[in-house]
């Protein structure tokens, strides 16, 4: 089968297209043959090494994708042949809190991830694909999705009636905006972009800050709370942006922390958080049950993810160029 991998060192020139083996179905395993696979901001932090660069190499890249299952092995009973499904990201994280041993077991470091055109996996660890979606929309949820999901409804306990302020466009975004609107809720969201701000307003937000123009977005934010500020912030750029989501948050707001575009490192106002009672909470995807849940929720309400393109599989590298060029709006996919 086809495979792209980083080879011996990190980096973009180091994706190489290979040959390997044919995977076989052992027990408790399915073969998936891949139709579809979607890129997040943690793929191109591992392709260049700065999201773990102890990663064993070579490594398959790419938590995220869908497929068809083609065979099982002995004692399989979660999926049959002909069955679509994606693989959850977190092999091992099948319900409850999150552990060491559940996060360990993630695909596209350190499993080998989802640019083969062949993945034996664990039946517990595959979600069936919503019959309405494309191979290349079901390949968008095993991680924007999910954690855009779990931040706001699970963790967040998002009710009809709040204000969610959203930074970016990007994968996790979207999606927030798109269940936030499903909620109930009012959608402030932020982009150095006018043209993408629209777009947003057209998936259904309320209000858009261009950051660019309105440096105090924070502020701006306050405003259009009545001077309350918003109940939850989907915090995705990390240092250079969580200072003002501490001064955009309303008294008992919650941060769903979840990327740091802008940095890993901040002084962090410590009085604020105590006076304020701010609940910041980190957000790491997702397990099976939290994907099941929120799919059921995609299928009663017939959601379509966002994608902004789609590049064939042997121009993968140009993917990962393009989501590092920032422009994209939802998701970049990889169609096999």
């Amino acid at each position: 089968m086809k495979a792209i991998e980083i080879q011996n060192k990190f980096g973009l020139d180091s994706l190489t297209l290979v040959e390997r083996p044919d995977p076989v179905a052992t027990a408790y395993h399915a073969v998936v043959k891949l139709r579809a696979a979607s890129l997040n901001y943690r793929d191109l932090l591992t392709v260049e090494g700065k999201y773990n660069p102890r990663l064993p190499l070579p490594l398959i890249p790419v938590s995220d994708g869908a497929g068809e299952v083609v065979e099982v092995g002995e004692g399989v009973t979660r999926v049959k042949v002909g069955d679509r499904v994606v693989a959850n990201f977190s092999q091992k994280w099948l319900g409850g809190e999150p552990a060491r041993a559940k996060l360990g077991a993630s695909l596209g470091g350190p499993l080998d991830g989802m640019l083969a055109e062949y993945r034996s996996l664990n039946e517990e660890g595959l979600v069936h694909v919503p019959s309405h979606l494309s191979n290349e929309e079901a390949a968008t949820l095993p991680c924007a999705a999910v954690t855009a999901w779990n931040s706001l409804i699970k963790l967040g306990g998002l009710v009809a009636g709040e204000t969610v302020l959203v930074q970016g466009t990007g994968g996790v975004s979207i999606f927030a905006l798109q269940f936030a609107k499903l909620a109930g809720a009012q959608v402030i969201i932020t982009s150095s972009s006018d043209e993408k701000l629209e777009r947003a307003k057209n998936l259904g937000a309320d209000h858009g800050i261009n950051y660019k123009t309105t440096p105090d977005w924070d502020k701006r934010a306050k405003e259009l709370t009545g001077g309350l500020g918003v109940d939850h912030v989907i915090e995705v750029g990390g240092a250079g942006t969580f200072g003002k989501s501490l001064r955009a948050i309303k008294i008992g707001g919650h941060i769903g922390l979840i990327g740091n575009l802008s940095g890993n490192s901040t002084e962090v106002n410590l009085v604020q958080l105590l006076m304020q009672n701010v609940r910041v909470q980190g957000v790491l995807v997702g397990s099976r049950d939290t994907f099941e849940a929120m799919n059921r929720s995609i299928v009663l309400h017939a959601v379509h993810p966002v994608i902004d393109r789609v590049f064939p599989f042997e121009e993968a590298r140009r993917a990962f160029e393009y989501m590092a060029s920032g422009s994209h709006f939802g998701k970049i996919c990889i169609k096999f």
